[in-house]
C-alpha cells in the first residue's frame, strides 16, 4: 500500500516562501519519479515540478526560477521549495508518485506523466 503525506502548506504574503514536504511509504519512492501538482479553485489540476529517480528535474514555465524540487531518498521524501510566491500560486498542492519522467536529450526537454498515487493535498494561500 502506497501512501503519500504532504505537509508545509499555509498562508504567506506575496514575495514570501514556503517549503512543502511529501513523505512516501512503501517501496514506491527510490526507483520512481515524483512530482508536485496543484489545483486552484475552478481550475484543472496542473503539473508544477517533477523529479526523476536520478535527480533530473522539470518545471513548468510559471514557476521556473522560483520553485525548486528535490528529493532525499534516504528519507523517502520529496520537497518543493517555493520562493517569491505570488497570489496566483494559491492552490491545493498534491504530491504524485509512480509517474513517467522522460528526458529528451536531443532537445533538452522533459515530460512527466502523472502516476496513480496521490497525496491528500496541502493548501497554499498567498495574500497580496
Amino acid at each position: 500500500q502506497v501512501q503519500l503525506v504532504e505537509s508545509g502548506g499555509g498562508l504567506v504574503q506575496a514575495g514570501g516562501s514556503l517549503r512543502l514536504s511529501c513523505i512516501a511509504s512503501g517501496s514506491i519512492f527510490s526507483a520512481n519519479a515524483m512530482a508536485w501538482h496543484r489545483q486552484a479553485p475552478g481550475k484543472q489540476r496542473e503539473l508544477v515540478a517533477a523529479i526523476s529517480s536520478d535527480g533530473s528535474t522539470k518545471y513548468v514555465d510559471l514557476v521556473q526560477g522560483r520553485f525548486t524540487i528535490s528529493r532525499n531518498n534516504a528519507k523517502n521524501t520529496v520537497y518543493l521549495q517555493m520562493n517569491a510566491l505570488k497570489p496566483e500560486d494559491t492552490a491545493v498542492y498534491y504530491c504524485n508518485a509512480g509517474g513517467q519522467f522522460t528526458q529528451y536529450t536531443s532537445t533538452s526537454r522533459s515530460t512527466y506523466i502523472a502516476g496513480n498515487y496521490w497525496g491528500q493535498g496541502t493548501q497554499v494561500t498567498v495574500s497580496s
